[in-house]
């Protein structure tokens, strides 16, 4: 694989599409379910199959789409206390058709999602320039302060401290500045991206 044309494609798409940014991830509609399913997946008393239990009633209630309801599912696999990668990625896989399936607006959303998944499954299995090009990917789909996270704590964690100020100088001049509110925000937060807090304004 080569690691530095993944670099360069993240930096090509930070120059010259960042005005496609969203302003939300999350179909509107739906937003509210999600979060209430994060906010149970972060929790300190996290309980696996309670929170799946939840997820299948909100999908089945029509709360959230048969995607939303995998890649909550999916989280869960990753979870650290649940760790099942075979279920990581099987979910993944399914959430995959069901993007295709549903199609509409949302799909090139849809399919960011599920970029972002398998990079985070290849991030936790210690593969990080996989990681790296799935994550570059779901970028190229869509431009989020989450997917520029996972690029910058991926950089990070492969050694590469100076390529990922160069990125985040990069960003704070192209996105808008919602977006790079967002990523200061982030940086402030993740213990992943410590490295690059001298950067924060």
């Amino acid at each position: 694989m080569d690691y530095r044309s993944i670099y360069e494609r993240i930096c090509s798409t930070v120059e010259t599409r960042a005005y496609l940014t969203p302003a939300q991830a999350v179909d509107s509609r739906q937003r509210t379910e999600m979060q209430r399913i994060q906010q149970q997946i972060q929790a300190s008393n996290f309980e696996p199959d309670a929170v799946r239990s939840a997820i299948h009633e909100a999908y089945r209630d029509g709360r959230i789409d048969r995607v939303l309801m995998l890649s909550a599912l999916h989280v869960v696999a990753c979870h650290p206390s649940v760790a099942d990668w075979s279920e990581a990625a099987r979910l993944v896989g399914e959430q995959e058709l069901a993007a295709l399936d549903q199609g509409g607006s949302r799909l090139q959303d849809n399919l960011a999602s599920v970029e972002r998944h398998r990079g985070v499954l290849a991030f936790l299995r210690g593969h990080y320039e996989v990681a790296l090009d799935y994550f570059a990917r779901a970028l190229e789909r869509q431009r989020s302060s989450e997917n520029l996270q996972n690029i910058l704590c991926t950089l990070i964690r492969l050694g590469d401290e100076e390529d990922a100020r160069a990125l985040l100088t990069q960003i704070r001049g192209a996105f808008p500045s919602h977006l790079v509110e967002e990523i200061n925000h982030l940086i402030a937060l993740d213990p992943d991206l410590a490295l690059l807090r001298e950067e924060s304004p």
